[in-house]
């Protein structure tokens, strides 16, 4: 049975399928807690919601008379360039590579759904649900206790045939099939992902602090980034995948032949100057398909504002100009801490700075301004 339904599910597309029951061991709910306590989901205030909270340590709350939890995965192109290619690329922005292509949400639930449509000519008509990533499921845990992979220290599942160049999703159903064994973890005393962060948010083996992790911030966080972490994002503009492009795992991961996010060229280190001057309208078609489209146009250009003023390059500070002048707050005062790092010694550039501060309605983005050229006068 269970190897009639991972024939069925590799025929969706899902390279790894394995079973568990819908239960999470410790010492997964005991971290949650500690996580959440410590503050480390940040903004994230649904990753604490009481109820959340319950489902994700109770995973049999999902679905009334659940049996077994279908974990799959589904592999994607791991990126064509290295890191130190990625960094020398300062006219370019850095995008996650699992956003290269379609939004994995849509692609994955599409196919999930087909596939619990399968199984009940298989098993019988059984109840089912399916979560891709947005559901209170606990998901490398339960991959984990599937034996699909285990979960490394960056927090991320890694598979020994395939790496960690993974995307995870969920069937629940009351449908009884035998479990699989547990995986076992094979970090070992590697720290090569923990050593890579740029943020340093790796703050312990397996804890990620949200708040200093350049993934959240620049996907998930719609607000401003802090004055201390803007440099050290680089040129990273959506995501961030340097704790995986150091994993020795992902050095001898097999190769991906067929990628159902279809990645497009236009979104593989991108120029930073085609993205500066996109609107609501131009942003909104660009990124249709995109998981892109879900940070939005003003927190895509304020991490692009980031990329440039990191870039030592002055050719940006003209382009910049015409940002100050943004609807979005946001943008206005990322443009303005761009123009800051790249020009500020120059006498007209600080006094149009100082104009356009002077000139500032919004409280958020006046306040950012100010800690801008207060840290640079310091």
């Amino acid at each position: 049975m269970k190897q009639a339904v991972r024939t069925l599910a590799s025929q969706y597309g899902f390279d790894l399928c394995h079973v568990t029951r819908a239960q999470v061991n410790a010492p997964h709910p005991e971290a949650y807690q500690a996580w959440l306590a410590a503050g480390m989901h940040g903004e994230m205030a649904y990753m604490a919601e009481a109820e959340r909270v319950a489902r994700r340590q109770q995973p049999q709350s999902m679905l009334p008379g659940v049996r077994s939890v279908i974990a799959v995965a589904m592999r994607y192109t791991p990126p064509a360039y290295s890191l130190p290619e990625a960094e020398a690329a300062a006219t370019s922005g850095v995008i996650s590579t699992y956003a290269h292509g379609d939004d994995y949400h849509d692609v994955m639930k599409k196919r999930l759904k087909a596939l619990a449509r399968d199984l009940d000519e298989l098993l019988g008509v059984h109840q089912q649900r399916v979560y891709v990533d947005t559901a209170p499921v606990l998901e490398h845990a339960l991959a984990a206790s599937a034996g699909l992979g285990w979960q490394g220290k960056h927090s991320l599942t890694i598979n020994r045939e395939f790496g960690s160049w993974l995307l995870l999703g969920e069937l629940f159903t009351t449908a009884d099939i035998e479990p699989d064994t547990p995986a076992s973890n094979h970090c070992g005393s590697c720290s090569a992902c923990i050593d890579v962060c740029p943020t340093a948010a790796i703050v312990a083996p397996y804890v990620v602090d949200a708040r200093r992790c350049i993934s959240y911030l620049s996907i998930e966080y719609r607000g401003y980034i802090p004055h201390a972490l803007r440099p050290l994002f680089g040129n990273r503009i959506y995501g961030c995948d340097d704790c995986q492009m150091v994993c020795p795992w992902n050095r001898h991961a097999s190769v991906c032949e067929i990628d159902f996010l279809r990645p497009r060229g236009e979104n593989i280190l991108p120029e930073l100057a085609s993205l500066l001057h996109l609107d609501d309208q131009s942003f909104r078609i660009r990124f249709a398909r995109s998981p892109i489209k879900r940070t939005g146009r003003d927190a895509l250009l304020r991490n692009v504002c980031v990329a440039m003023g990191n870039s030592a390059d002055r050719q940006w500070v003209p382009m910049l100009h015409s940002r100050l002048q943004d609807e979005s707050p946001l943008v206005r005062a990322f443009a303005f801490w761009a123009i800051e790092q790249l020009a500020g010694d120059d006498p007209l550039v600080r006094a149009r700075l100082m104009d356009t501060m002077a000139f500032e309605h919004d409280q958020s983005a006046y306040k950012d301004m100010f800690e801008t050229m207060e840290q640079n006068i310091e």
